[in-house]
């Protein structure tokens, strides 16, 4: 059992240095562009702004690498500390013979009380590091009332849910994590469809485009890139920061695009019509079912493990549970597999980015030119402070984008 608990520890530590040592990279090269940004980057930002920029993302690196350092040593206290098996044992004891639902009820106590240490850095960011840059919009009541909402939706439709995967077993014997792959997989199909019209509007008001020329505009590009789409949204994102964003959801004829009230207040009638195109982009290019293909495999593959790590009689005494126990073991899967996950980010980035560009591409083909996205990307990229010059290795395992002036210079490519 301490072979066990010297290779978490151990991977845990590696998984915390490989974070620092890429946030010290990321720091070193913006540094380093500091007094001379590369020419690509002085055409898209002024002195001024990439200043700002460069200081919001260095207030940013600090923070998060006291927040990874603080994550860690919260994940080895509960693993190393017996927190876990006595929350087990006292779930456990509040309903004797429940039939799975201490079990459910064990992982989301679990989850919740893991969640309470990160709280203060959670408001640190949003009151004091978004807000000394102009991003907070939010108010310390509405910052309750989020988590508040979550904390209800966690339990509401989390206990059914896992009270029917750890049912499985009971129900189907060692065929259950087939059953649950399936089980999870079609309630994250559901979810696809229920999310903006039920859980959504929970948190954000969100409110039809509308009539008049902008939404004209936006529907007429939609009908000729073949979206049909009946509807745009714009979510009043405004109301907790000054970040601006846009989102593609659902499938089929619950498909919808969501439009952030501050993007619409930040680009012009053309660059919006661009910014739609990308995301039309994304689903006449067939992302959504290619990242749910991945998706799946991902966590068919999760579960595959989580059969075995629970029918194994080494994993959970490890950490001081009863060998068997499936509930621990989801449990620990889902602390535990980040220390694995992390080191194949670069690939799912590398998928996600090449999205990205053929999204763009759709873009600059329906606008007649690259013009209006590159215009639109310049301005979210000036508005948002977005780090222009991060390092290759950090962009490769933190974003899901290709950099601005990496898209700039494929959309500026003569098209094949």
């Amino acid at each position: 059992m301490s072979i066990v608990l010297l290779a978490v520890f151990t991977l845990m530590l590696i998984r915390l240095g490989g974070e620092w040592w890429l946030e010290l990279l990321n720091r070193r090269e913006v540094l380093r562009h500091a007094e001379h940004p590369p020419e690509a980057v002085a055409a898209i930002m002024d002195a001024a702004t990439f200043k700002k920029a460069r200081e919001y993302t260095l207030a940013h690196q600090r923070f998060d690498m006291a927040e990874t350092l603080f994550d860690t040593a919260v994940l080895a206290l509960v693993l190393f500390g017996g927190i876990l098996p006595t929350l087990f044992a006292e779930v456990a004891a509040w309903a004797p013979g429940s039939a799975k639902w201490d079990d459910a009820l064990f992982i989301l106590f679990a989850s919740v009380l893991l969640s309470l240490p990160g709280l203060p850095f959670e408001w640190w960011s949003q009151f004091r590091l978004e807000e000394r840059f102009g991003f907070n919009k939010s108010t310390p009541q509405l910052w309750i009332m989020d988590k508040i909402k979550g904390l209800a939706l966690t339990f509401a439709i989390g206990v059914p849910l896992l009270w029917l995967l750890l049912s499985l077993v009971g129900w189907v014997g060692q065929s259950w994590w087939l059953w649950g792959f399936g089980v999870l997989f079609g309630f994250q199909l559901l979810m696809l469809v229920l999310y903006p019209k039920l859980i959504l509007p929970i948190f954000n008001k969100l409110t039809p485009l509308p009539e008049g020329e902008l939404r004209n505009r936006l529907m007429a590009l939609a009908d000729r890139t073949g979206f049909k789409a009946r509807t745009i949204e714009v979510m009043d994102g405004s109301k907790r920061s000054g970040h601006s964003n846009a989102f593609f959801t659902g499938f089929g004829r619950f498909r919808r695009i969501v439009l952030f009230d501050t993007l619409i207040a930040q680009l012009t009638p053309e660059e919006l019509e661009a910014v739609l195109a990308h995301e039309v982009g994304h689903y006449r290019r067939g992302h959504i079912p290619k990242m749910l293909a991945l998706s799946a495999v991902m966590q068919f593959a999760a579960f595959a493990v989580i059969a075995w790590l629970a029918a194994s009689d080494w994993f959970n005494p490890a950490f001081g549970f009863p060998a068997g126990e499936l509930a621990p073991a989801f449990l620990l899967f889902g602390l535990l597999s980040g220390l694995v996950t992390f080191w194949f980010s670069p690939i799912g980035n590398f998928f996600s980015r090449k999205h990205e560009y053929e999204a763009d591409g759709f873009a600059r083909d329906a606008m007649g030119g690259p013009a209006a996205m590159v215009g639109a990307l310049r301005k979210l990229a000036q508005k948002n402070l977005t780090n222009l010059t991060p390092h290759p290795w950090y962009s490769g395992f933190h974003y899901s984008h290709p950099t601005l002036v990496e898209r700039e210079r494929s959309l500026l490519r003569p098209a094949a």
